[in-house]
């Protein structure tokens, strides 16, 4: 007895802990799914996912697990040959997928399911694919006997399906007629979530037998909700219609529904055959897969904008949520479009049950102002295996909202300055002048600077962001930043002084080894170009002496060198150091020496 009420009070604790969840995915696990193999691949999931990586290293393919476990109990849950590893069926290597989804005290299971993982409440299932075109068979974790069972979670596939997001899947090289399909789909779902409170018919026919009367009824509340139907499809062209001739001026989206009177096993509101017509307003429209890449991926993009800006995907009491399934935005995107493209994708989670994963090979689409927003870096290794390491959790890398403006800031003067996320060694300079002397150098010796990426700060405060990222993107880096004087030409205290302080702290909270910080005295221009400023332009003029003065190159050269080599000796004019006091006894002579002082 006394067991038995001590676990009923843990249970009243933990569905009053777990009713404050937000219900989403959290992880997903997967092992044996095309080229992944028998070593997991785990994902943490988030608002925004964004998949980064060489080319054939599994990103599509665990965008398509994503997909099909969402599917189960569809025939899109089913395998063929292609999607077992090597494109055999081994009973040791079958295809699993394992996902971790948040859940609270209204769309949970019973407690035995319910663990406590990182501080939320966590539900765990895997699906096991045994053979080809079959269904998988699916479990669910049990607490309570910390195991796996053989019962599951939310019962039948078609309960379960009700509580995990819709997924809207767009391939990066989809056949035109699929990309038209799955455009369709999101408009289905924008519609559908805007119709409430249809009410059927009431039954007058008594002569007719129950299942003529339903077939009946089902027809008359089919065509009811179409006509309720007209007037969002309507709005829906317009809205469409406005966007595309952004990029197409004077061109029109048609929706054409083609409602018909037979009734469909999945009771769809729209048929099959339902079409979208696009071109000019008074000429031929003509039907989307008959269109341009360009124009496909356009109305993709104008559909998703649709949902942010109606919001269409607020969550109601019984609406079930989505996820976008993205392979590569950037593909056939103007590039006036693309910050837009991102823009978009970043929104729709605001909604309120919509996330995203998408696979890129565009910094562009990474946004690191958000806090909404995990990096998955999916890799192959030497041996051949695919893993995914999670580079970035805006909770882990502990931004603050200051953080956040400066690289919102940064982004919009840079967007490729998440490149870094790809790979390859990253420099951090202050400035525009340091910026253009290193690429310099790099454009004339680019097999030597492989994989060197320079990041420019503009500003030291915003060094101090982009450290904080690296240090927990767990790589290797290098930072080169000015020391100012800590007194200004009119006697004032130098505010940029005191981020000397800022920089070397949170550097020497790197858990990496492979990390340089220098600085250069008083300011880069002072110290290897050899006068107080360079007037007019800076990186031009910069640029202009790197040129034209042998000198100043291999000056610069070296600093290069020195910057991505601890071995190699520091130029003069470039420093070391290992506290603000030891800066301080450094500078102080240069200054009252006069010395150069940075405008």
């Amino acid at each position: 007895m006394a067991k038995k009420k001590a676990q009923a009070e843990a249970g009243e604790d933990l569905s009053a802990w777990f009713e404050q969840s937000r219900p989403k995915l959290r992880k997903m696990i997967i092992r044996n799914f095309r080229c992944i193999g028998s070593k997991p691949v785990f994902i943490d999931l988030d608002d925004i996912v964004v998949l980064v990586g060489p080319n054939n290293v599994g990103k599509s393919s665990i965008l398509k697990a994503y997909e099909m476990v969402m599917n189960h109990g569809s025939k899109k849950c089913l395998l063929t040959d292609s999607d077992f590893p090597n494109g055999c069926v081994h009973t040791i290597d079958l295809p699993q997928i394992e996902l971790h989804t948040i859940v609270n005290g209204d769309s949970s299971p019973a407690l035995r399911w319910v663990e406590k993982i990182e501080g939320q409440a966590i539900v765990r299932e895997r699906w096991t694919w045994h053979s080809v075109n079959t269904e998988p068979k699916r479990q669910g974790y049990d607490v309570q006997k910390q195991a796996w069972d053989e019962q599951v979670p939310w019962g039948a596939p078609g309960v379960a399906q009700s509580k995990r997001p819709q997924p809207h899947m767009v391939e990066a090289f989809a056949h035109p007629q699929d990309l038209e399909k799955q455009v369709l789909d999101l408009l289905n779902a924008i519609i559908k979530d805007r119709i409430k409170n249809v009410q059927s018919l009431p039954d007058t026919e008594d002569e007719l037998s129950d299942y003529a009367r339903l077939l009946r009824q089902i027809t008359v509340l089919r065509k009811k909700i179409l006509d309720d139907s007209m007037s969002e499809i309507q709005t829906i062209e317009s809205d469409l219609s406005s966007a595309i001739s952004e990029i197409f001026p004077g061109y029109v989206v048609k929706f054409d529904p083609r409602a018909e009177d037979d009734i469909e096993n999945d009771l769809s509101l729209f048929k099959s055959s339902s079409k979208l017509l696009m071109g000019p307003g008074q000429g031929y429209q003509g039907a989307i897969d008959k269109q341009g890449s360009g124009a496909r991926r356009t109305l993709l993009w104008s559909a998703l904008r649709l949902i942010v800006q109606n919001g269409a995907g607020k969550k109601t009491d019984t609406g079930r949520p989505h996820v976008l399934l993205l392979d590569e935005p950037e593909l056939c995107l103007h590039p006036n479009a693309v910050r837009e493209a991102c823009r978009v994708l970043y929104d729709l989670p605001r909604q309120g049950n919509w996330q995203v994963m998408l696979t890129t090979h565009s910094p562009a689409f990474i946004d690191l102002s958000r806090n909404n927003t995990t990096i998955v870096r999916v890799e192959r290794s030497v041996q051949g295996d695919i893993f995914g390491t999670t580079v970035f959790r805006p909770e882990k890398a502990q931004l603050d909202d200051d953080d956040r403006e400066r690289l919102k800031l940064l982004n919009l003067f840079d967007p490729h300055v998440a490149e870094f996320f790809f790979g390859g060694h990253t420099i951090i300079v202050e400035g525009d002048t340091e910026y253009t002397a290193f690429k310099y150098i790099i454009s004339k010796a680019p097999e030597r600077y492989r994989n060197i990426h320079i990041v420019r700060a503009r500003g030291k405060a915003t060094i101090i962001s982009l450290c904080k990222i690296l240090n927990h993107f767990g790589n290797g880096y290098s930072v080169l930043h000015d020391t100012d004087f800590p007194i200004l030409e009119n006697g004032n205290k130098n505010p940029a002084w005191a981020h000397n302080a800022s920089i070397l702290a949170v550097v020497n909270e790197s858990p990496m080894q492979n990390v340089r910080h220098l600085s250069s005295m008083p300011n880069f221009e002072a110290a290897y170009f050899g006068q107080e400023k360079i007037n007019g332009g800076k990186p031009y003029n910069a640029f202009m002496r790197l040129q034209e003065d042998p000198r100043v190159f291999q000056l610069i050269e070296k600093l290069l060198s020195t910057v991505l080599n601890e071995e190699i000796e520091l130029p003069y004019g470039c420093i070391r150091w290992g506290s603000l006091e030891e800066l301080l006894e450094v500078v102080t002579p240069l200054q009252q020496a006069g010395a150069g002082r940075k405008e």
